[in-house]
C-alpha cells in the first residue's frame, strides 16, 4: 500500500507542476484522442501535428498520421491472426505529441491514470467507511505498454515517466544513444538502432568521400546531440577535423539559421556539412542557404532526420540537389498500401486527425469544414481522391518499424499468455495482474521473429534493433532535369560501409566537391600540421629519404634507395668492375700484351740460355724477374674480377711477387746460390708481412658507398691498409735506386747499371704519379682500380722493355755479337785474348792485372776501382773462357 500511495503521490506532484507551469492550457478532448477498446490496451504517442507555441501548431505532420495509421493497421492485423493472442482483442490509445517533449509528457500521464485505475481497491478505505471507487478517465482500460514516440527528445520524457509505473515503452524511431542506458532507462525498447551506429555510418561516408575537413550543424536536444557527439569522436579519431559546429536552438527563427549559414561560409574549404537535425530544421537550413545566394555550394550529409522525405524538399530541389542521406533500412509492409487507398474522411472516423491529414495531402477543403465566410479561393476536395502513388503518395519509412513495434507487444503478450494463463486461449487474471517491468524483461526483450516485409526484428540486451542503413544521394530523374527529383540508393551500412561514390551526383550538378583544409601531399612530401590537425603545409623528403608516415621522412639504409612514389626502398645493385667496362678492357689488353711480351722474352731467354749474353744476365735472378713481370701483369685481371674472398686473398700474395719486379739491383752476394737465397729472404719477408695482415685485417669483401645512391663491391681492404701494406715495395723501390745511381759508371761490360738506373727512375715516376691520381679520386672505384691496373703494368713493362730489351736485340738482331769472342753491349767492346793451353789468364784492366785464380769478387771490386779511373776496356785471357764470361759479366 505504501508502494502505491508513493507513486500517485509523485504522479500527483507531476501533474500539478505542469498545470501550475501552463503546460496543461487545455485537456484533450474526444477528437483529440483515439480510444479502441479491447482486452489488453497498447498506448501510442505520435507526432500528430507540428509544434507550435505552447501545445501544438497549426499544421498536420504527414509522416505521423502514417505511423499512427500504421499502429491501427497492425492491430487490425493482429486482431484477425487466429495464432496471436487468440481469444483476447488488443485496443489502443492513441495521443498526440505535437512534435513537443513537455507537451508529450503531459500526454502521457493519461497512461499513467489507466494503469492506475486497475489498483486493487481492497486495500483502501474510505472515513466514512464507503467503498473507495475510481475516478472514470477517457481510457479504453489499462495500458501494457506503449508505442512511440517518435523524437528522441519526446521518449526519453516519457521513458522517465514510464519507468516508475514498469511501463515498457518501444519506439519505432527514437535513436538517441542515451536511450540505450538500462540504468536510467530500465524498460525502454525500440525497433530502431541507437544513434552510435548511424553517426559512424556518417564517418564511413565523409572517408569515402575523400573529405577531411567538414561542418555540422545539429538540432538542440537529444537526437542531435548525443549523434553529433558521436560523429565527432569517431571523426577525430580518424582524422577528420570540424571545421564549425553549429546547433539549432529549439525556438530557432530565421535570422538564427540565416546566422549559421554565414558561419559556415567562413569556413570555404569545409565544403560538406553534416546534418544531424530534425526535418524542419534540415528545411529551414535549406531555405537559408537559399536566401544567402552562396556562390560555391555545400555538399549537405544528412542523417535520417533528412533521410528519404520528399516533402522536406519540395520547392528547393535546386539547393538540395546532390544531398547524400542515410536512412534506415526498410520495406514496404505489405497491404498497408492498400489499406491506405482505401482510407477516407466519412470511412475513416476512427482518426479524429485524419481530415486535417486528407486536406493537407491534397491542398483542398471538405465540404464539412467549409467557412462560413471567407475571401480567399477555396478548393473543394474531389471525392475521386485517393491515397495512391499517382496522388503524391509513398509509405513512410518508419511504417515497418511502427507495425514492428505492436507485433513485438503482440508476440511477447501471446507467449505470456501461454505461460501464464495456459492453453485456455482467454485472458486470465494472472496475466492480467502480471508485472510490467518483469513483462518486460522476460519476453518483450526475448523476442524475435521475421515482420511482414521479410526482415529480422529482435532487441539487443540493450534493447535496440538491428543496425542497418541506407545511403540516398538526391538527384535528379535524369541529366535534364526533366522529370524532377528523386533519392537514389548508392549504398548501404551493416556494421560496415558498402558505398558507390562513383554514383554520386554532387550540389549543383559539380563534378566533385573537396572538402579539405589543406590539398594532399604529392608522392615523395609530408605534412607539416599548422594549427588544426587538418591544416598543413607540404614539405618534400630529400631524395635519399622515404615517407614513413605522413607527416615522416626517413632516410633509406646504405645501398638502398626510395622508390619513385616514396613509399619504401629497394636494394641498389652492387657495382664492380665489368668486364664489358672501358675501365677494364683497356688494362686487360695491356696486361695480355705483357704476358705475350714476357712469355715471349722467357722462351727466347729459354732457347738461346746457353749464349753468352743469357748467361751473363745470370739465369736464376732471370727466371725471378721475369715471374714477378709475368705476377705483375696476371695482377690486373684479379684486380679487374668480381671481388670475392679467393680474389682478395690473390690480391694480397700478388702484390709480394711484384715487389720481386721492383728490386731488379743486384745485390752484393752475386752468386747465383746467393741471389736466389736474397730473393727469397726479401720474399719471405713480405709473405710473413701480408700474413699478419690478413690476421688483423681478415681478406673478404664488403659494400662500399661512396654516395648514397651508388653500391661498390670491393676487397675488404681500407684505403690506408692499402698504403701501408705498399711500403715494404717502396722501400725497396728506394733502395734499388740507390744502388742503381751508386753504380751508374761501371762499364756497361760487367753490369747493367745504366738500365737498371732508368727502370729505377721511370718505376718511382710511374708510382709517386700513382698516388695522389688513386688517392685522389676516391669516390671513383673504376678509376682507381684501372690506375691501380695501369700502374703495375707499366711497372712490369718498364722492367721488361729496360731490362731485357738489350739482350733480345742482341739475340735476334745481332746474334754475331752474341758469341764468346766478342760481346758489345751498349757501345762498349768487350775482347778476349787467349794464350797457349795451360797457362793461367790474366786481365789487364788499367794497370790492375789479375790472374785467373783470383776469385771474381775481387776482380769484381779491381773493376769497380778501375772504373772510378776512366779505363773502359779490360783484356782477359783464359783457359776456360766460358766460366770467366758467366762471372765477368755478373759484374
Amino acid at each position: 500500500m505504501i508502494k502505491y500511495w508513493t507513486l500517485i503521490q509523485i504522479l500527483l506532484n507531476i501533474f500539478l507542476s505542469f498545470k501550475n507551469s501552463g503546460v496543461l492550457s487545455k485537456q484533450p478532448s474526444g477528437r483529440e484522442t483515439i480510444l479502441i477498446p479491447g482486452d489488453l490496451v497498447l498506448g501510442g504517442l505520435f507526432p500528430i501535428h507540428e509544434k507550435g507555441g505552447v501545445t501544438c501548431g497549426p499544421r498536420i505532420y504527414n509522416r505521423g498520421v502514417q505511423r499512427l495509421e500504421a499502429m491501427l493497421f497492425a492491430i487490425d492485423q493482429i486482431n484477425r491472426d487466429k495464432n496471436i493472442l487468440p481469444g483476447i482483442s488488443l485496443g489502443v490509445h492513441i495521443l498526440d505529441t505535437c512534435s513537443r517533449d513537455t507537451y508529450a509528457l503531459n500526454q502521457s500521464l493519461h497512461f499513467v491514470r489507466a494503469s492506475l485505475s486497475n489498483l486493487d481497491i481492497s486495500i483502501l478505505e474510505c472515513t466514512d467507511g464507503s467503498t473507495p471507487r475510481v475516478r472514470k478517465t477517457a481510457s479504453a482500460g489499462p495500458i501494457f505498454g506503449v508505442i512511440g514516440g517518435s523524437y528522441s527528445s519526446v521518449s526519453l520524457q516519457v521513458a522517465n515517466l514510464l519507468r516508475l509505473f514498469h511501463i515498457p515503452q518501444i519506439s519505432p524511431a527514437s535513436t538517441a544513444k542515451a536511450l540505450s542506458d538500462k540504468t536510467r532507462f530500465d524498460y525502454f525498447a525500440r525497433t530502431v538502432p541507437p544513434d552510435t551506429y548511424q553517426s559512424i555510418a556518417l564517418v564511413d561516408v565523409v572517408k569515402s568521400a575523400n573529405w577531411s575537413y567538414v561542418s555540422t550543424v545539429y538540432s538542440e536536444g537529444s537526437y542531435g546531440e548525443y549523434g553529433i557527439e558521436v560523429f565527432t569522436r569517431e571523426a577525430t579519431e580518424r582524422n577528420v577535423c570540424i571545421a564549425a559546429a553549429e546547433k539549432v536552438p529549439s525556438s530557432a527563427d530565421d535570422k538564427v539559421f540565416d546566422s549559421i549559414i554565414q558561419k559556415l561560409s567562413k569556413k570555404p574549404n569545409a565544403r560538406a556539412v553534416v546534418l544531424f537535425t530534425r526535418a524542419e530544421d534540415a528545411r529551414r537550413i535549406l531555405e537559408a542557404s537559399r536566401r544567402s545566394n552562396l556562390t560555391q555550394p555545400f555538399q549537405w550529409i544528412a542523417s535520417d532526420g533528412w533521410g528519404r522525405q520528399n516533402k522536406l524538399v519540395e520547392g528547393l530541389e535546386d539547393e538540395a540537389e546532390g544531398a547524400i542521406t542515410v536512412e534506415l533500412q526498410s520495406k514496404n509492409i505489405p497491404g498497408f498500401d492498400e489499406y491506405m487507398a482505401n482510407l477516407r474522411p466519412d470511412t475513416n472516423r476512427r482518426n479524429p486527425w485524419f481530415s486535417e491529414y486528407w486536406e493537407e495531402v491534397f491542398s483542398c477543403t471538405l465540404k464539412e469544414n467549409f467557412p462560413l465566410t471567407t475571401n480567399k479561393t477555396i478548393t473543394v476536395c474531389s471525392s475521386r481522391l485517393k491515397l495512391t502513388s499517382s496522388s503524391g503518395y509513398e509509405q513512410e519509412s518508419k511504417v515497418q518499424f511502427v507495425v514492428d513495434a505492436v507485433y513485438a507487444f503482440a508476440i511477447a503478450l501471446d507467449n505470456l499468455q501461454r505461460d501464464i494463463c495456459g492453453k485456455s486461449g482467454a485472458l486470465c487474471q494472472a496475466m492480467i495482474d502480471y508485472d510490467k517491468g518483469l513483462f518486460y524483461k522476460k519476453y518483450l526483450l526475448d523476442v524475435s521473429f521475421t515482420d511482414l516485409a521479410g526482415s529480422e526484428v529482435q532487441f539487443d540486451k540493450h534493447g535496440d534493433g538491428l543496425a542497418r542503413y541506407e545511403i540516398l544521394n538526391f538527384r535528379k530523374t535524369n541529366q535534364s532535369g526533366t522529370n524532377g527529383y528523386y533519392y537514389n540508393v548508392v549504398g548501404k551500412w551493416h556494421n560496415k560501409l558498402d558505398f558507390h561514390t562513383d554514383q554520386l551526383v554532387w550540389a549543383k550538378g559539380a563534378d566533385n566537391i573537396p572538402s579539405q583544409c589543406s590539398l594532399p601531399c604529392e608522392p615523395g612530401m609530408i605534412r607539416k600540421q599548422q594549427g588544426d590537425t587538418c591544416c598543413w603545409v607540404c614539405d618534400r623528403c630529400e631524395e635519399y629519404e622515404y615517407v614513413y608516415d605522413e607527416n615522416t621522412c626517413k632516410s633509406c639504409e646504405p645501398g638502398h634507395w626510395p622508390h619513385s612514389d616514396k613509399r619504401g626502398c629497394y636494394a641498389l645493385p652492387v657495382n664492380h668492375i665489368r668486364w664489358s667496362s672501358a675501365f677494364a678492357i683497356g688494362p686487360a689488353i695491356i696486361s695480355c700484351l705483357g704476358i705475350i711480351v714476357t712469355m715471349a722474352v722467357a722462351g727466347l731467354m729459354f732457347y738461346h740460355k746457353n749464349t753468352p749474353v743469357v748467361r751473363a744476365s745470370g739465369r736464376e735472378l732471370t727466371i725471378i724477374l721475369l715471374a714477378g713481370v709475368l705476377v705483375c701483369y696476371l695482377n690486373t685481371f684479379l684486380l679487374l674480377a668480381r671481388p670475392t674472398t679467393v680474389t682478395c686473398v690473390l690480391q694480397r700474395i700478388a702484390r709480394i711477387f711484384d715487389s720481386a719486379s721492383k728490386s731488379a739491383v743486384r745485390p752484393s752476394y752475386i752468386s747465383p746460390t746467393s741471389q736466389v737465397c736474397i730473393a727469397s729472404a726479401l720474399i719471405a719477408f713480405q709473405v710473413v708481412l701480408t700474413l699478419v695482415w690478413m690476421i688483423v685485417e681478415p681478406p673478404g669483401t664488403r659494400h662500399y658507398y661512396p654516395n648514397r645512391r651508388e653500391v661498390i663491391l670491393k676487397c675488404n681492404i681500407q684505403d690506408m691498409s692499402f698504403l701501408f701494406s705498399q711500403l715494404y715495395n717502396a722501400f725497396l723501390i728506394l733502395v734499388s735506386t740507390i744502388y742503381a745511381v751508386k753504380t751508374r759508371k761501371i762499364p756497361e761490360n760487367f753490369n747493367e747499371s745504366k738500365f737498371i738506373g732508368f727502370t729505377m727512375y721511370t718505376t718511382c715516376i710511374i708510382w709517386l704519379a700513382f698516388v695522389p691520381i688513386y688517392f685522389g679520386t676516391g669516390n671513383s672505384h673504376d678509376i682507381q682500380i684501372t690506375t691501380l691496373c695501369v700502374a703495375i703494368s707499366l711497372s712490369a713493362s718498364v722492367t721488361l722493355v729496360c731490362l731485357y730489351s738489350p739482350k733480345v736485340y742482341i739475340i735476334v738482331f745481332q746474334p754475331d755479337k752474341n758469341i764468346r769472342g766478342k760481346v758489345t753491349m751498349g757501345g762498349s767492346t768487350f775482347k778476349k785474348q787467349s794464350s797457349s793451353a795451360g797457362t793461367s789468364s790474366v786481365a789487364k784492366y788499367g794497370g790492375c792485372e789479375m790472374s785467373s785464380e783470383h776469385v771474381p769478387l775481387r776482380s769484381a771490386l779491381c773493376a769497380v776501382v778501375q772504373t772510378s779511373m776512366g779505363v773502359t776496356e779490360i783484356s782477359i785471357a783464359s783457359n776456360n773462357s766460358n766460366q770467366n764470361d758467366e762471372q765477368v759479366a755478373q759484374l
